[in-house]
């Protein structure tokens, strides 16, 4: 008799385990406190999760796999993990326990040191999700210093043969970067959001009986996001009938009435592996060959490369700079997070906007999170420790191995480059670029000084003052600090000065 666990974010339907039905192999799935408890989840994160969980066990089970379920309120469940598997493979009188590699260290560490003290058989087994191995990352870049995503997607192209004319890249040109930063046009309208309408309200009130401790908001009666594997496959049919064709185009735009604009909102089908990457991928590249007059080469392109480019290189690289990655402080920062991160009560429209979006669907896109919400913490100084928990917890796509990679390093350049080449600071300058958020804002955006100057401005340049040591010899920003060297001592000296104001008062801007 074999015990096999599985996790909350291993919902992989298409598995080889699932291939055969055998009355000697019983599955267990449960809902933890240890998992709910160790950052302050989105109540959508939750439900999201218990959710899929339970669909996944009732329809594996409906196969004639035998499960074992252990919702939040079993009297069998001890919320020990392992105290949980021990029992179990007492009380069936198993022989071996088997699970799948987890993909948050901290549980590789915890199934690990249990697995050291059975007396049974036990094997770790792959999630057969992703499409490299966990070292492949430390691998592909041994003996390199840097570690520059590029070459490593241009490599996944070839080994996938993704968008790809024999050994040359389709129509010539690896990456369209460069056409994918429009700003929506003032009087351009999205498609609106493919949303779901599940009942959820049984696991909301279960969630607050057991008082665990959540942020955001969620409409119970009719919850947005797909939670079962069809459910999943339909929001992929309908990015790729009807976004990706404007996708690269605005995928970093921004606008206040529009929270979702063409992006797929694919992360949390694919993070909880209810779809798999290569599947999601070879949809869309197949809408792309079949409709080139509709969908040119830079949507497609641009969505290939988050998914078998960005989202694999980030999973590696947490693989091989883990535990050291969780405690990278490069810029020192010590700041605690502003209370309005939790609330969205700010004077700054784009802050305000993004982070109540993020509290009232547990959703903000790429840019929102990198330029709005980071750029603040990163030009502010707030610990990197502060800033991990905010977006492992708001995000309901948000497991460990991809939020801390895109918060700690390429947010918050707290691991000093191994991610990016650069810190992404900005000015209003850039938030107005890209979005609409600056034109019905308390603050002005030229305006660097001032009750109503813009925050981002002053801060901006107070984040290049205090880290200069560390980085005016960084080619990607020397022209900032010939910038800054240029300015008016009077005019530096009071952008500085209200910089200052602006930290001391941080809470009440």
């Amino acid at each position: 008799m074999t015990l096999r666990l599985l996790l909350g974010d291993q919902l992989n339907h298409k598995h080889s385990w699932f291939d055969t039905v055998s009355d000697n192999v019983i599955y267990v799935m449960m809902e933890m406190r240890q998992e709910t408890d160790y950052v302050n989840h989105h109540i959508q994160k939750i439900v999201a999760f218990f959710a899929a969980m339970r669909s996944f066990a009732e329809e594996k089970e409906s196969q004639g796999h035998k499960f074992i379920y252990f919702p939040l309120d079993d009297k069998r469940n001890t919320q020990s993990l392992t105290d949980n598997i021990s029992w179990l493979i007492k009380e069936n009188d198993c022989e071996k326990f088997e699970y799948q590699l987890p993909d948050e260290y901290r549980l590789d560490i915890q199934l690990k040191q249990f697995c050291e003290g059975l007396e049974i058989q036990h094997n770790a087994a792959d999630t057969e999700h992703f499409l490299t191995k966990r070292d492949h990352i430390a691998t592909f870049f041994s003996g390199k210093k840097t570690f520059v995503m590029e070459s490593f997607y241009r490599s996944m192209r070839k080994e996938y043969n993704i968008l790809m004319d024999g050994d040359e890249p389709a129509t010539g040109q690896w990456n369209y970067d460069a056409d994918n930063r429009k700003k929506l046009p003032k009087d351009h309208r999205p498609v609106k959001p493919l949303t779901f309408d599940e009942d959820v309200s049984e696991l909301t009130q279960l969630i607050k009986k057991h008082g665990i401790k959540t942020i955001g908001n969620i409409r119970e009666k009719d919850f947005i996001w797909p939670t079962t594997r069809a459910e999943c496959l339909k929001l992929l049919d309908f990015f790729v009938d009807e976004c990706l064709e404007n996708f690269g185009t605005f995928e970093d735009s921004m606008a206040a009435e529009y929270w979702s604009i063409y992006h797929s909102r694919l992360s949390f089908a694919m993070n909880s592996k209810l779809l798999s990457p290569l599947e999601v991928v070879k949809k869309a590249v197949e809408k792309w060959r079949n409709n080139q007059e509709q969908i040119s080469i830079s949507q497609i392109e641009g969505f290939v490369r988050q998914i078998i480019g960005w989202r694999e290189y980030m999973r590696g690289i947490y693989w091989m700079k883990m535990p050291e990655f969780g405690t990278m402080n490069f810029f020192e920062n010590e700041r605690k997070l502003p209370e309005w991160y939790w609330t969205g009560k700010t004077k700054m429209n784009c802050l305000k906007h993004s982070i109540s979006q993020s509290l009232d669907n547990a959703y903000a896109h790429h840019i929102q999170r990198l330029m709005i919400t980071g750029n603040f913490a990163l030009i502010a100084g707030i610990s990197p420790d502060e800033v991990d928990s905010w977006y492992l917890g708001i995000y309901i796509d948000a497991i460990e191995w991809a939020e801390i990679t895109n918060t700690r390093g390429m947010s918050q350049f707290a691991d000093g480059g191994i991610v990016g080449t650069k810190p992404y600071a900005a000015s209003a300058n850039y938030i107005n670029k890209m979005s609409n958020y600056c034109s019905s804002c308390f603050y002005e955006k030229k305006e660097k000084v001032g009750e109503k100057a813009c925050p981002f401005n002053s801060l901006y340049w107070h984040f290049h003052v205090r880290n200069r040591e560390k980085l005016e010899k960084n080619p990607r920003i020397g022209m900032v600090y010939r910038m800054l060297d240029k300015m008016n001592d009077g005019d530096r000296s009071r952008i500085l000065e209200q910089a200052e104001i602006n930290l001391e008062r941080i809470d009440e801007l």
